[in-house]
């Protein structure tokens, strides 16, 4: 199952060279060809280059041929760059069967891909921190990225905490979103895919409840959570309460966004800044099933 793999950097600039480097020789280790773009180790500033350089980087990748396009690490940087990026560029490299696959900063360009040509991509792992572990990465993340290597994945599951257990099936819903920081900061701009139906997906790192709650909030007022059919919260992880807040915890944002919209709110999805993360197909159209407490997202070989 030997597949082109091609590594760019577009957001921040690697600084655990280290993690990079494992990260190609586990990949090269399972049989592909790892091919890594001339600037993937760039630094200007905070960046992986300046915006020329990572411009020019995205480029490359959606000119490569590659089967997969996987992002070295997220970070910041993508937001200034989408005014200038080539959307039909990307629409066509992805029409030819290039994936592209990332988390984190990577939810801004997801979401202008599909805002502006409808273009899907994958919310999944990035070299450094998954594939670059000291130890050996994760068996589920590695299993998913392997179902999309191969064309078997037909979806994903989860167990829902015993408050969430039901019967219900939401069909042919558009998956979308990522980075809750991220989809805040496209709010009013030209790069929020406008889904209605869809099926939600967030998740974030070093952000208080509080800050999910102020983000979320957002969202809702700009008319975004209400048009969604689910919302289903990933991981927020690496955060920490503090004894001014009282009981206030991420439960008590969970249980506020639920008497605020009409969409199933679930919990506990494995995506975000995890060791254990899925893969999921933004842009695509899927089911999403609760028996009891256990939790499908299907979408079949056409996602």
């Amino acid at each position: 199952m030997s597949k082109h793999i091609y590594i760019y950097s577009p957001s921040s600039a690697v600084r655990d060279k280290a993690s990079f480097r494992r990260g190609l020789k586990r990949l090269q280790a399972q049989g592909h060809e790892v091919e890594v773009d001339e600037a993937a180790l760039a630094s200007h500033q905070r960046f992986a280059g300046d915006d020329a350089v990572r411009l020019a980087a995205i480029e490359r990748a959606a000119a490569s041929g590659a089967d997969v396009a996987l992002i070295s690490r997220g970070g910041y940087g993508l937001t200034r760059l989408l005014p200038a990026l080539q959307f039909k560029a990307l629409h066509k490299a992805v029409e030819r069967g290039t994936r592209f696959v990332g988390l984190s900063d990577f939810t801004a360009l997801q979401c202008a891909m599909l805002a502006k040509t409808g273009t899907p991509s994958w919310a999944g792992p990035a070299l450094g921190e998954d594939f670059g572990t000291e130890e050996e990465p994760d068996d589920i993340m590695q299993a998913c990225f392997d179902d999309l290597l191969s064309g078997q994945g037909e979806g994903t599951g989860w167990r829902l905490p015993a408050a969430e257990e039901g019967q219900w099936m939401l069909r042919g819903a558009t998956v979308w979103g990522g980075n809750l920081s991220l989809l805040a900061s496209l709010c009013g701009t030209p790069y929020l895919p406008q889904i209605k139906g869809g099926i939600l997906f967030i998740e974030d790192v070093h952000e208080h409840p509080y800050r999910i709650e102020r983000m979320l909030s957002q969202l809702l007022h700009a008319g975004v959570l209400g048009q969604q059919k689910a919302i289903v919260f990933g991981q927020f992880s690496n955060y920490r309460l503090v004894p001014h807040d009282k009981g206030f915890k991420l439960d008590s944002v969970v249980a506020w966004l639920r008497s605020q919209v009409k969409a199933r709110v679930l919990t506990g999805l494995p995506f975000g800044h995890v060791a254990t993360k899925v893969l999921l197909p933004v842009g695509a159209r899927c089911d999403l099933v609760v028996q009891g407490r256990e939790a499908l997202l299907l979408w079949g070989h056409d996602a």
